[in-house]
């Protein structure tokens, strides 16, 4: 069964947004919940907050800023890429990567969708039009762009000399920091029906540790784009198609030579760096990011719960569920707390101890769709609407 990765992941946002069923019957109609009323214990503070372009409504996207040397990176759909200043939020330059065209015709989009990374000079985004870009951090001028295999929607990944893509199709290329070209491809293989995105790769010893929608996890050795281990961790099962997606979407993390992966419909598992080997596996999936932090795992599962493991199990410490379907984004933690986004543009701050909500604001009403971001102090966050906010504790 052929169909496009868009449509799945737009039945799935429009069942969990507005509450209609994929299929006949009551049972698969869901709800999202009711916003928590929450007793704030402190106030997160806005230093301030700044448009870039227009955002990117109401497409899938993980677009989201960037951070490094007291700039913030930012970017819209369409192709305007900002860099801020991190402290005031004074805008330092901006560019466009529109395609330019006739004097009576708008510009291009460039169709903006991966993540906006940032490694020594350069700002690394990719496009829907299967390119990559680099711009200089000093002034956005485009230092190369290459055109790669596939739609780049997961965030370019600097490691080694090289810039690491995981392109739509499953393929896994590396990129010459320097100039763009292609030094290396290496295809993962992609089921008939996946959801929209990719996994990041994560570099960690010289290897790529990257998560496939055939429900496998892969390391590839950087400098030489071989494939190292292939270890499946979800596997396809279900009545109908969407029940059989087993896509790991989510960005491995790797701590204490552990890879931490997580797919979609299928399992949560801890696999040996060296050998790629299964140490153990819970049956909860999710798209989101996961963290890891000493001896604890938090994570946002596809039904919205925020649930806290131990990572030497996997064993549940506890689980907060008054978000069921609120649509979270990835979770971060920021001062010692796990922050997370909803679509109807509120933020939940919630403690790590016990997973009781210790703050709730409303950010902004266009909703919240990418991770927030971690920066120093400050914790970035940027709006459907393009609009970019950085709040303090």
């Amino acid at each position: 069964m052929q169909l496009r990765k868009t449509f799945v992941v737009g039945l799935i946002s429009v069942a969990l947004l507005s509450g209609c069923s994929l299929f006949s019957g009551e049972e698969d109609v869901v709800t999202m919940s009711p916003l928590p009323k929450v007793e704030n214990q402190f106030q997160p503070t806005e230093v301030w907050n700044r448009s870039v372009g227009n955002g990117t409504g109401e497409i899938y996207s993980n677009l989201r800023p960037a951070w490094q040397d007291n700039k913030v990176f930012a970017a819209d759909r369409h192709g305007i890429v900002k860099a801020i200043d991190a402290d005031s939020g004074k805008e330092i330059w901006t560019a466009s990567l529109a395609e330019k065209t006739s004097f009576f015709r708008p510009n291009r989009s460039a169709l903006l969708s991966g993540g906006l990374s940032v490694d020594g000079g350069h700002v690394y985004v990719g496009s829907e039009l299967a390119k990559v870009f680099a711009l200089n951090t000093e002034d956005g001028t485009v230092a190369w762009e290459t055109q790669v295999a596939g739609e780049a929607v997961s965030t370019p990944v600097a490691s080694d000399g090289v810039v690491l893509v995981h392109t739509s199709n499953g393929m896994l290329q590396a990129l010459d920091q320097t100039n763009g070209v292609v030094k290396w491809t290496v295809n993962l293989d992609v089921p008939p029906l996946s959801l929209r995105g990719e996994s990041s790769p994560t570099a960690a010893f010289g290897a790529a540790i990257v998560g496939g929608d055939n429900g496998r996890v892969s390391a590839v050795l950087i400098n030489q784009g071989q494939l190292v281990w292939q270890q499946r961790i979800s596997q396809p099962s279900g009545a109908t198609e969407i029940d059989r997606l087993s896509d790991v979407n989510t960005t491995p993390v790797v701590n204490n030579n552990v890879v931490y992966a997580m797919a979609y419909n299928g399992n949560l598992a801890a696999l040996d760096l060296r050998s790629g080997q299964i140490i153990w596996k819970r049956e909860i999936g999710s798209v989101n990011d996961l963290i890891v932090d000493g001896s604890r795992l938090y994570l946002v599962d596809q039904d919205d719960r925020i649930v806290a493991l131990d990572t030497q199990g996997g064993v549940t410490l506890w689980r907060q569920s008054e978000l069921l379907h609120r649509n979270l984004t990835s979770p971060v933690l920021y001062n010692g707390y796990i922050v997370a986004g909803d679509s109807e543009g509120y933020l939940h701050w919630i403690n790590t101890e016990d997973g009781r909500f210790v703050a709730q604001q409303k950010v902004d009403s266009s909703g919240l769709l990418s991770k927030p971001v971690v920066a120093s102090d400050k914790l970035l966050v940027q709006a459907k609407n393009g609009e970019v906010y950085a709040f303090t504790r």
